[in-house]
């Protein structure tokens, strides 16, 4: 067995220690809407349990109130199995607003609903046998400037949007550590080359005479070994591959949905002679790229065909019920003829990236949007995108990133400045904090900075669809003459510059299964499992005749609450067989012709 194959439920599986403890499972917990304790939660009545890391607005968490809550309390008592120089205490996602104390002091606050952080709780330990942490969340329902995605602000789920998270909503944990350790890890392929780029950063207690070994192997195979010194706290090293020449097409180590191949790495912190510690790490060599109007993967031309997918379940909301449940996603994506998703106004699971790593699915990562402009709301996302674009830059599976969606947030881009500004802001930050992935600025329509055409079109007709985009120029008729979804597609002063264009929503079909009466919602309508399939390959087929797309993306992929668009059922279910959707989706894939070719 691999060590990819041993990284199972650690939370962080692209830096991993041997010794962790979970603190998912029952706490104790209150709400508090009139604001009635104060800091530190002392005075909290504790009148209820919970089951982290699921929202109480989830059935999972035994809770299950999907009302209005605007603060909420949890409280744990907890044992340390260990005694090391240095133990932190890691929460994966807290919506909205955390402060954190443990044994009664703050050790942690932080204002950001999809991304983690921790707090080095060693001086605040008592010698007793148990400690205590204490959480406050603060999540206003009605706030329509904070990056929310598709968390509704009315109380009942309406249209598009669906129940709110309040609080913790991914796992707990601690982790014991030296008085020196590797902080952060960044793995950079670069394709030219053959190489990887490693970037060590080292936290804790700063030492001269400092390096770190880094051992990378493939199937036992060793493929490199150095020894780098740290300057400072930090050592950045590019590790040199053997070349695979001219026929890389069919070099066993890159890494594509087709041939997922994971590199192996483990890295050992000196001071001196003394090893500090040892964590170990996965990586692997792929490039992905804009050529004129091709997507490019390791170099070639790799058309899309990716699935929306909004990262919900019944009973546990945002949070997956399982690490099983994320690698049944991924397996179903694929088993579906799909060979991407676009995550839709979430920042997935690590745990979810680390199956798309290893099984070979590629990953769109896109920002949760906020509502209402303003320079709060957008310093409010800024922070929260460049810490995500920080937790998920290593991942191999991850090829594009989108911080706008539909102009959500920035409603007025035709007609203020200030909207745009923020669009081409954020666009040119994303590059800046990684240039080795293209960028969407806004993901749909009314598109400015862009590296990717990105159009949302839910035309159920595949006659109208197909004679839409068979088009013999298209810049001036569909982009000058002609508004799919109403919107213009670039603005002015941004004309396409022959960037790939891709049909990143249509479709939407609703059909319900379940036969229970209740409203639902769809962009388009099918009776039964027989008109659902026949509807789905027919606009397969008009997209993929189109020529001028480089991919596209179908909505889609499981029902979604009162959304009845899905290709499965809410519980995973296959609304017809998985077979008939897998040969619908690569038909249309082997119609689908390279653009320009």
């Amino acid at each position: 067995m691999s060590l990819t194959e041993r990284l199972f439920e650690y939370p962080r599986p692209q830096l991993v220690r041997d010794e962790w403890q979970s603190l998912d499972g029952e706490w104790e917990f209150a709400f508090d809407a009139e604001r009635r304790y104060g800091s530190g939660g002392d005075d909290v009545e504790w009148t209820r349990r919970i089951n982290v890391p699921f929202a109480p607005e989830s059935a999972a968490s035994g809770i299950g109130d999907p009302s209005f809550h605007s603060v909420c309390w949890y409280r744990r008592r907890f044992a340390l199995p260990w005694r090391a120089p240095r133990t932190l205490l890691h929460f994966g996602a807290v919506d909205y607003h955390a402060r954190v104390w443990v044994n009664g002091m703050l050790v942690a606050e932080h204002e950001g609903g999809h991304t983690p952080f921790c707090a080095d709780i060693t001086d605040v330990l008592v010698a007793g046998p148990l400690q205590t942490v204490v959480v406050r969340a603060e999540d206003d329902p009605a706030d329509l400037a904070k990056p929310r995605g598709k968390q509704d602000w009315q109380l009942e789920p309406h249209s598009i949007w669906y129940p709110r998270t309040t609080g913790i909503w991914r796992g707990v944990w601690l982790e014991p550590l030296p008085a020196t350790y590797i902080r952060s890890l960044r793995w950079t392929p670069v394709f030219d080359g053959f190489e990887i780029g490693c970037e060590v950063l080292a936290g804790g207690d700063a030492r001269a005479d400092m390096s770190v070994e880094v051992r990378v192997t493939h199937d036992g195979t060793l493929l490199a070994a150095d020894r780098y010194l740290m300057v400072g706290m930090e050592a950045t090293r590019k590790i040199v591959l053997s070349d695979p020449g001219i026929d890389d097409s069919r070099n066993d180590l890159l890494w594509s949905p087709e041939s997922p191949t994971l590199l192996d790495a483990e890295l050992t912190l000196y001071h001196g002679d003394q090893v500090i510690e040892r964590v170990r790490s996965y990586t692997a060599m792929r490039s992905v790229a804009i050529n004129r109007d091709r997507f490019m993967l390791n170099g070639r031309p790799y058309p899309l065909r990716l699935v929306l997918d909004q990262g919900y379940w019944p009973d546990t909301l945002m949070t997956a019920p399982s690490d099983q449940a994320l690698r049944r996603d991924v397996e179903l994506a694929k088993e579906m003829g799909f060979n991407g998703v676009r995550k839709h106004q979430k920042i997935e699971d690590p745990r979810y990236l680390y199956w798309a790593d290893r099984l070979g699915l590629l990953v769109w990562g896109e920002m949760p949007s906020a509502y209402a402009f303003s320079a709060r709301a957008i310093t409010r996302l800024l922070k929260e995108w460049t810490e995500a674009i920080e937790r998920d830059y290593s991942h191999p599976c991850v090829i594009v990133w989108v911080p706008f969606n539909e102009s959500w947030g920035v409603p007025n881009l035709t007609s203020m400045q200030a909207h745009r500004n923020a669009v081409e802001a954020l666009y040119h930050l994303t590059r800046m904090l990684d240039s080795t992935r293209p960028v969407i600025g806004n993901d749909g329509w009314e598109a400015s900075a862009t590296d990717i055409l990105g159009i949302h079109d839910y035309d159920a007709d595949p006659v109208r669809l197909r004679q839409r985009y068979e088009v013999a120029d298209p810049v001036r008729t569909l982009f000058d003459q002609r508004r799919p979804g109403g919107r213009i597609l670039t603005l002015d002063g941004f004309p396409h510059r022959g960037q790939p264009i891709v049909l990143t929503e249509f479709g939407g079909i609703a059909y319900d299964t379940r036969a229970s009466g209740q409203r639902t919602w769809g962009y388009s309508r099918a009776c039964d499992a027989e008109s659902f399939l026949a509807q789905y390959r027919a606009l397969l087929e008009a997209v993929a005749e189109a020529t001028m797309f480089s991919g596209f993306c179908y909505t889609q992929f499981t029902d979604t609450f009162q959304e009845t668009n899905g290709l499965l059922n809410a519980d995973r279910s296959p609304k017809v067989a998985l077979d008939e959707i897998r040969k619908a989706t690569r038909h249309g894939a082997d119609l689908f012709p390279l653009p320009g070719v």
